[in-house]
């Protein structure tokens, strides 16, 4: 592996029982994160976007696949081990009132993960105060604020609370869950400014998960494309965005706003029946909505070939599409 690589996700896949079946909400997906750079992980509601992110921090345990972190497999890593690992591996949850406890403080959510990890011993509480407050600082959160409640304060400020918990542990690796999709346009901006702003500083890796066209653009130096729990598509940021291959994905980019007044895009509608993660077959799964289908999509699920450096796309008539 090389060293640039801080995570690295093998085959991992994620399956429910269910009275009706097993759900598979994440199925095979394989995928690398370098040190100091953003993978953009998107597509539809219930993809299984999510799902992955809280599977590669083992807030939900997976059903099999490996993770490597920094080089480490923490699959098999006990509860002990684990939570020294997770120390370098936070992340920022989508809904920033949900995500904090409405009984406490600025300053009670912000000093929880510094007390509960002990990660100041033998410091005075003034000391802990000061830490808290240079959080606070570093997120913009003003001081007159630490000892406000959640209910108190707009999704901006809640969600610079939920940031400045995530930095409390100082770590390397960030999931950021749609940490935009519940906030106002312009406060979007603003997070998504400090959220660049903190990488460059600290040098932070984030997986950004979302299903905003314009913030993955945006954001993310890689793409990641996911549908009904497998990747469809991975490439560069402005590779995915100039050249799309997979079906699924020009039909997503051509359901993207254009900030051109006067700009006419031709969308590509996407009909038939949604496929049911519920026990699918060997097949591909978004045949049944695709312009492209041909009987070899009902043979097999198609894996993800390279067709240029860095790009993969799984669709069994890839070369056709290029």
């Amino acid at each position: 592996m090389q060293d640039d690589v801080i995570l690295e996700v093998r085959n991992l896949k994620k399956y429910f029982k269910t009275n009706s079946g097993i759900v598979h909400a994440v199925d095979d997906c394989s995928f690398t994160i370098n040190k100091g750079r953003t993978l953009g992980v998107v597509g539809e509601s219930g993809c299984g976007k999510s799902t992955t992110g809280r599977c590669i921090l083992r807030l939900i345990e997976p059903t099999s696949g490996s993770i490597r972190f920094k080089g480490q497999e923490i699959t098999t890593m006990n509860r002990r081990q684990m939570l020294k690992v997770r120390k370098n591996m936070q992340i920022i949850f989508q809904d920033p009132y949900y995500s904090l406890n409405p009984r406490n403080t600025v300053y009670q959510s912000i000093v929880a993960p510094i007390k509960q990890n002990n990660l100041m011993p033998g410091a005075s509480r003034a000391q802990i105060e000061e830490r808290v407050l240079e959080l606070m600082s570093t997120v913009g959160l003003a001081e007159r604020m630490i000892n406000s409640y959640p209910h108190e304060l707009d999704g901006g400020r809640r969600q610079r609370i939920g940031i400045a918990r995530a930095l409390a542990m100082e770590p390397e690796f960030i999931v950021c869950d749609e940490p935009v999709s519940a906030l106002d346009v312009s406060i979007q901006a603003q997070i998504l400014n400090l959220l660049q702003e903190l990488q460059e500083k600290r040098n932070l890796t984030y997986m950004f998960i979302t299903h905003d066209l314009s913030v993955v653009n945006y954001f993310s130096d890689d793409i990641v494309v996911m549908y009904l729990g497998q990747i469809v598509e991975k490439a560069p940021a402005r590779e995915l965005f100039d050249n799309p291959l997979h079906p699924y994905t020009r039909a997503l980019l051509s359901a993207a706003l254009e900030p051109v007044a006067g700009a006419n895009k031709k969308r590509i509608q996407l009909k038939g029946e949604l496929s049911s993660p519920l026990d699918p077959g060997d097949e591909c799964r978004f045949a049944k909505r695709c312009t492209h289908h041909c009987p070899e999509c009902n043979c097999g699920t198609p894996k993800l070939v390279e067709v240029s450096p860095d790009h993969f796309v799984a669709c069994h008539l890839v070369k056709q599409l290029t």
